[in-house]
């Protein structure tokens, strides 16, 4: 069985741990967070499973017995840690530009589904210079969290697009489950949260192992995708 590259008008990209290589900061952040908030640390597993969910939705899967002033208390902390405080690095993964680079040249319109709230992206954006790739873009405060669809019927409603003519790229489960809801073909990348063993429960079209081997599958000689 193969699938038709050429269908694909519209390739939707998650970001955190599908685009840069932000899982570690993450996990480092919200656990200072937790700790300064005086709330139960989370192991780094914990953390990596929530990755991809609006903060919200994040903290009372982790946090579920929290109060309000202890929820209002680890945003703030989280979000000075994550941006302020953390050293980790947060890197663009190997080859990213280069595949937005290929896609645009192949006629292809890009977006960006993310668990990131606005504010957030903005500034990635500014950081990195590249927002003139993207067609559209949704975040954390513009549709219900991951793994509602709405985000990705909203793109699709903007775009003019079937659910069969866009790809979802992403990382964990929340992005393929997503993906299935909404009727779009997806591909998983390993190099993030989730292996091969989650991500295959989704039907996806292919799981790669990096950004290159996914540039190498919309290659002009590959006309088809093995599924």
């Amino acid at each position: 069985m193969s699938f038709d590259i050429a269908r694909i008008e519209l390739v939707i990209f998650d970001w955190d741990g599908t685009v840069m290589d932000s899982v570690g900061r993450i996990v480092s952040a919200m656990q200072s967070a937790a700790q300064l908030t005086e709330l139960p640390v989370p192991s780094d597993h914990s953390v990596k499973q929530i990755i991809g969910l609006s903060l919200d939705l994040a903290f009372s899967t982790l946090f579920p017995a929290m109060t309000a002033a202890q929820h209002q208390r680890l945003f703030e902390h989280y979000r000075e840690q994550y941006v302020e405080r953390d050293p980790t690095p947060t890197p663009m993964f190997t080859g990213a530009e280069a595949l937005f680079l290929q896609l645009r040249a192949q006629q292809k319109r890009l977006a960006v589904a993310t668990g990131k709230a606005r504010k957030g992206l903005d500034r990635i954006f500014a950081e990195t210079g590249l927002a003139h790739y993207f067609d559209t873009t949704r975040c954390a405060d513009d549709a219900k969290s991951k793994p509602d669809p709405d985000m990705l019927l909203q793109i699709l409603a903007e775009t003019r697009l079937a659910p069969e003519q866009a790809l979802m790229v992403g990382d964990t489960s929340h992005d393929m489950l997503m993906a299935q809801q909404a009727g779009i073909p997806r591909i998983g990348v390993t190099h993030g949260v989730h292996g091969v063993d989650v991500l295959s429960q989704f039907q996806p079209l292919a799981i790669v192992d990096d950004l290159p081997q996914l540039q190498r599958l919309f290659a002009p000689a590959a006309t088809t995708l093995p599924v």
